[in-house]
């Protein structure tokens, strides 16, 4: 659980309180509004100007970052790939978070939940787009990680795809009991989580509105 208080970040945000206490949190706004920001100061990628951002009621001040980034794992708009096959980009994020290579059923079951159907020692030299950024996906939902912080993933994907990845990413961290705050632009994918939609507009945030 996040709960920011007082904070600021240059003249791009400005959150006098927020608690982020629902198990799944859709944000929605318009382009340029700070949402990207605000997950990279949930991060700890970026640090408020001013205020302060407790996890789990310890402020980020106190946590280190890497230990943070084990806990809390964030997937951006740009999909990052390593060398070698998808079993190799796949087991990076568990060597992240210091947890044994995940057997190959786990892999599988991962790339099953993203819609991903690859075989594991396939290259990833010629995934699609879309296909690197499910990808990623599969890698952090390996990572065994407590909240998951998800930036526009379903942007490269067509309606069908995105409909159903979200479907399973939702199912996953309910089943799991793992909090998600995902940024969208999709009206597809916030109609989903109706009840649990934040809108940040020119740096500031309500809860409970949509755009």
């Amino acid at each position: 659980m996040f709960k920011l208080e007082q904070v600021r970040y240059k003249t791009i945000l400005q959150i006098p309180n927020f608690t982020f206490d629902r198990q799944i949190t859709c944000i929605v706004g318009p382009s340029g509004s700070g949402k990207t920001t605000l997950l990279r100061l949930l991060n700890k990628m970026y640090l408020p100007t001013a205020g302060n951002i407790f996890y789990n009621k310890v402020s980020l001040t106190e946590i280190d970052a890497v230990k943070l980034r084990r806990k809390v794992v964030m997937l951006g708009q740009t999909p990052i790939l390593y060398p070698g096959t998808i079993e190799d980009n796949l087991q990076i994020g568990r060597r992240f978070s210091e947890d044994e290579d995940a057997p190959h059923n786990l892999l599988q079951g991962a790339l099953e939940k993203v819609g991903l159907p690859k075989s594991l020692s396939d290259s990833c030299n010629k995934l699609s787009g879309g296909e690197k950024q499910r990808l990623c996906m599969a890698r952090i939902l390996l990572m065994n990680a407590e909240t998951y912080l998800m930036d526009e993933p379903s942007a490269a994907l067509d309606p069908e795809m995105e409909y159903q990845m979200t479907k399973n990413l939702a199912e996953f961290v309910r089943e799991k009991g793992r909090q998600l705050i995902l940024i969208t632009h999709s009206n597809q994918v916030s109609s989903m989580f109706p009840e649990d939609i934040v809108t940040l507009k020119s740096g500031k945030i309500r809860g409970g509105e949509s755009i």
